[in-house]
């Protein structure tokens, strides 16, 4: 008797595994409400307090869980910005189904494709969203904020191949994108919704995550690395030759 309790009381199994998923579920819906209700710092606090399994071992772990949960804390926070930026119903409720999507099928998965691509999810969302977070903030904040997202995913990323250079090339990555934004902040544009930095520094992470993931899995010809290599050139030639450079700075 007692073993069965205890079978059914682990976090992977029995009724603590429901429960978790049972939350899981019900934290977008929720999150929804309190956006609704104009309440997007008690939203941003539930969000947060959702993740207090990071803080349940010795202090001496906080650093190494909040690493390992960084890029899905980015994610949740980019969806509440995304969830809070409009007014349109349906388009709230879309935000809520991604997130449920996130939350219970590719947050969970522990596959070398599911890994990255939940570092790519986390570079996408968080490099767009952070216009929508921090709004009439000055180029030093936006560039730190740039640097944390790119510094997290490209590190989540990395740990599943087990890169030995892994931190360095996640530095080398998080400069970069604080660069990047550093110098078109100067110029910030705007396509559609999204910003400038933004949708550059997304191509270039999905360009050189296929690069690596297909060189990492012996699958890169020298066909597809021109491939991709020269569609990434591509779209940085049209994002900054048909920008509509102009005194648009931060």
């Amino acid at each position: 008797m007692v073993k069965y309790i205890v079978e059914k009381i682990r976090p992977g199994r029995g009724f603590a595994h429901a429960f978790h998923l049972s939350f899981l579920a019900l934290l977008p819906p929720v999150l929804l409400v309190l956006v609704r209700l104009d309440l997007v710092y008690v939203a941003l606090a539930v969000l947060l307090m959702s993740k207090w399994r990071m803080f349940a071992l010795h202090p001496r772990y906080w650093l190494a869980h909040l690493r390992t949960n960084a890029v899905d804390i980015i994610v949740g926070v980019s969806f509440l910005m995304f969830m809070s930026s409009t007014s349109a119903m349906w388009l709230q409720i879309l935000w809520v189904v991604l997130f449920e999507i996130w939350l219970l099928y590719i947050k969970p998965g522990v596959k070398v494709g599911l890994i990255s691509l939940q570092a790519l999810i986390a570079a996408v969302l968080g490099f767009s969203s952070i216009f929508y977070a921090i709004d009439d903030g000055v180029l030093a904040v936006y560039v730190a904020a740039y640097w944390v997202v790119g510094y997290f995913s490209a590190r989540h990323f990395l740990n599943a191949f087990d890169e030995k250079h892994g931190r360095l090339l996640s530095s080398i990555w998080a400069f970069f994108a604080g660069a990047i934004m550093w110098v078109l902040g100067h110029w910030l544009l705007f396509f559609g919704p999204i910003a400038h930095p933004a949708l550059l520094l997304g191509s270039l992470s999905f360009g050189l995550a296929g690069l690596y993931y297909l060189e990492s899995s012996d699958r890169l010809s020298s066909t597809i690395r021109q491939q991709i290599i020269f569609t990434m050139f591509a779209i940085v030639f049209v994002l900054l030759v048909f920008g509509q450079w102009g005194d648009k700075t931060i």
